[in-house]
């Protein structure tokens, strides 16, 4: 997928290239505010490393080039660039987050997109996630995540101090949007306090006093999103997604324009997108679960439509399926909310069914066009998506019922959606599936396992098979997210929550697994890794049962080349259709057969890497012990002592000194490298210090790097 620019007046035909990657899809990119560059992003065979790149699409292609050349804005391998502002204040610069000396954190850059000049702003020691500016371009906010998973909305002043201005547990969610129209106070969207939806607030930097703007007037469900207008910062709209989206208008103009179009299209459902400088002209997007979407220019001066494409054309609306909203109850009497797509022009009685668990799982499915459930459903099959407990948007208690919980409560929310549909007479219990992806294939791996009897067929995507290998292998970049996979999964590092952990994985029930199996994976995948396949692939190799295993050597979580996607999906129909009896197409381009066959791995030749081989481990084999450590300070020699303990390549641990005592935490051990925070308890005051050290077999030297004293080298030796 490429990316093609028109004239607004002339037809789809007249598109003229402006990308021409073969490698990768581009699916996220913009107009800059002037105009004069679209950015986009793209990574590296799916791992999600994105660099960042600035085209000019007036400017013809050079010679033998069949479009543009586009300008990589920051050109690094394995570096992850996340985009934080595109300032009016310049239009020819971008806030640009770089990974590149912290993977785990991303130090804040200014960067000219005319000539790719960057400028350090902000080097990022303080563990910050995000970072929010005003709308003059200035640095006024940022957040930060805490060891303890707290989430801190942080003031920033001119000369760079932090000062905490809201904050909410693990458990619970807040973060900052953007600053009102007087440029004073910041909106934020927080469920902190005794409250279960969150709502949107305005926040004071100076002061932290809150003010609740708005949350769900019916108490079903969060705060959804607010629209502004970039042309006067007013709140044009704010949406909660409810069984289906539900908008509230702010500005009465606005909603008489939109009650406007969606008469004109008939009802659908309908999306405002990026507009002109002026908002006179805007992208307008129609949409409902049986059409994929028509996009057209708004006039909002002559309130004329005019139609610029249809989103996926080639597919015939007559034979897309509705898609209701359906309730049931769990195990424990829980309601769950779930989507039932039934195929269309059939009975819908004693059908071919397919559960459709979502990943995540901290997500949840929403009403609308999904192309998985209509590609099930024209195959004859029913499709249910259940939004288990642990999903979001319906509040706090929902969301916590699932802590804990992978592969029991949670489990149960789906079983018993199978339950529903035998009992409502939809399902053939004797012919019911489960495919999904990520945490959907997890849960499918889970079905089989916990529920050997349930299941006719199994399609698991990308799916973690231990819980204990998923957490050691966590992206560095989501250490902001560490906490939360630890208080909502459980921490390897507590015996109790090993042990459930381990009962928890599908791996260590693979003796029970009797359904029929497949197994896909993309190689480069960062959030599951591909040893999550391998590893129970030789599992069941091991027992001679049989399984299915594609691997797509130029994918990561999920498939994003057509050509990938295309012959995933022609495996997966014919291997659901031999065991669950629906349709499947026997024929398919020589191109998707040719890449079926190249992606297709027998499970025979399946190997798996030595852990100790590739996990990255200390000079002398582990940390673990006590260590006494040298420093000065204002020309006074201190011992500091040292009891830490490294698991993987994860350091914690307390310390001991005649200045105060403190805790050791976010260690991290790379080759001989040690990374780790220090909090310090100094007559009361928490004295936050980066440690960073280099080991040599039992001795350590370093430094700790703090605002009351700088930087402070330190030479440490193992105690026998």
């Amino acid at each position: 997928m490429n990316i093609w620019v028109k004239r607004t007046d002339e037809p789809f035909e007249k598109a003229r290239l402006i990308t021409a990657d073969t490698t990768r899809p581009i699916r996220s990119y913009f107009w800059s505010r002037d105009g004069k560059y679209i950015l986009f992003v793209n990574d590296f065979g799916g791992d999600e490393n994105f660099n960042v790149y600035a085209v000019d699409p007036s400017t013809a292609p050079s010679a033998g080039a069949d479009a543009p050349a586009a300008k990589n804005l920051t050109d690094m391998k394995r570096v992850r660039a996340m985009i934080y502002d595109t300032p009016r204040s310049d239009p020819d610069v971008i806030y640009v987050g770089l990974n590149d000396r912290d993977a785990r954190w991303h130090d804040l850059y200014k960067v000219r997109i005319s000539t790719g000049e960057r400028t350090l702003v902000k080097k990022n020691d303080d563990r910050f996630d995000s970072y929010m500016f005003d709308n003059s371009g200035v640095l006024r906010a940022a957040s930060r995540a805490e060891p303890n998973g707290e989430s801190q909305i942080l003031s920033l002043s001119p000369d760079g101090k932090a000062k905490k201005i809201h904050s909410c547990t693990v458990f619970e969610t807040c973060y900052g949007l953007r600053f009102d129209k007087a440029n004073k106070r910041l909106y934020a969207i927080t469920n902190a306090g005794n409250v279960d939806l969150s709502r949107l607030v305005l926040i004071d930097p100076e002061t932290g006093n809150e003010e609740a703007v708005e949350s769900d007037q019916m108490k079903r469900v969060d705060f959804g999103e607010v629209r502004f207008s970039d042309l006067s910062d007013e709140v044009l709209y704010t949406t909660y997604e409810d069984d289906k989206p539900r908008y509230y208008f702010k500005d009465k103009a606005f909603e008489a324009d939109y009650n406007l179009v969606k008469k004109q299209l008939g009802g659908k459902q309908v999306a405002f997108g990026s507009s002109t400088r002026d908002e006179a002209m805007w992208i307008v997007t129609s949409w409902d679960a049986t059409e994929p979407g028509e996009t057209y220019l708004f006039d909002r001066r002559s309130k004329k439509l005019t139609k610029q494409y249809t989103i996926r054309q080639r597919i015939n609306r007559e034979h897309l399926a509705e898609t209701k909203v359906v309730r049931y109850k769990s195990s424990d009497g829980l309601e769950i909310p779930a989507y039932l797509t039934l195929p269309k022009g059939v009975p819908g009685k004693n059908l071919p069914t397919i559960i459709a668990p979502h990943g995540g799982p901290w997500a949840r499915d929403n009403w609308g066009f999904d192309s998985y459930a209509q590609f099930a459903a024209n195959r004859g099959y029913a499709v249910l998506q259940p939004n288990f407990r642990g999903s979001t948007g319906y509040g706090k208690k929902f969301l916590d019922a699932g802590n804990g919980e992978w592969g029991d409560k949670m489990q149960d929310d789906i079983t018993w959606g199978v339950k529903y549909l035998v009992e409502q007479g939809i399902a053939d219990p004797e012919r019911v599936g489960i495919w999904g992806g990520s945490y959907g294939g997890y849960a499918t791996l889970a079905g089989v396992t916990y529920t050997p009897d349930l299941y006719a067929a199994a399609v698991a995507e990308v799916a973690p098979s231990s819980l204990i290998t998923l957490l050691e292998t966590v992206p560095p970049y989501w250490e902001s997210f560490r906490p939360v996979f630890y208080k909502r999964m459980g921490d390897p590092k507590v015996a109790a929550d090993k042990d459930r952990l381990l009962r928890q994985s599908p791996l260590s029930h693979v003796a029970k697994i009797k359904t029929p199996l497949m197994i896909t994976q993309g190689a480069n995948d960062p959030r599951v890794n591909k040893r999550e396949s391998d590893q129970i692939v030789i599992a069941l190799r091991e027992r001679n049962y049989p399984v299915e295993y594609i691997v797509a050597p130029d994918e990561g979580h999920g498939y994003a080349r057509p050509v990938n996607n295309m012959a995933v999906l022609a495996a997966a129909e014919k291997f659901l259709a031999k065991h669950l009896g629906g349709r499947y197409q026997e024929t398919m381009t020589p191109a998707v057969e040719k890449r079926l066959k190249e992606i297709t791995v027998d499970p025979k030749t399946v190997t798996l890497a030595n852990p100790s081989a590739s996990a990255p481990t200390s000079a002398s084999g582990g940390l673990s012990g006590k260590w006494v450590a040298t420093v000065k300070v204002n020309g006074q020699v201190m011992e500091i002592e040292m009891a830490l303990t490294q698991s993987g390549t994860d350091v914690s641990g307390t310390t001991t000194a005649m200045f105060g005592n403190g805790t050791v935490s976010e260690g991290k051990v790379s080759g001989s490298n040690v990374t780790a925070i220090f909090i310090t308890d100094v007559q009361g005051q928490a004295v936050r210090s980066k440690m960073e050290g280099k080991v040599d077999g039992d001795k350590m030297s370093g430094k700790f790097i703090n605002d009351l004293h700088g930087t402070i080298p330190f030479v440490a030796v193992r105690k026998k």
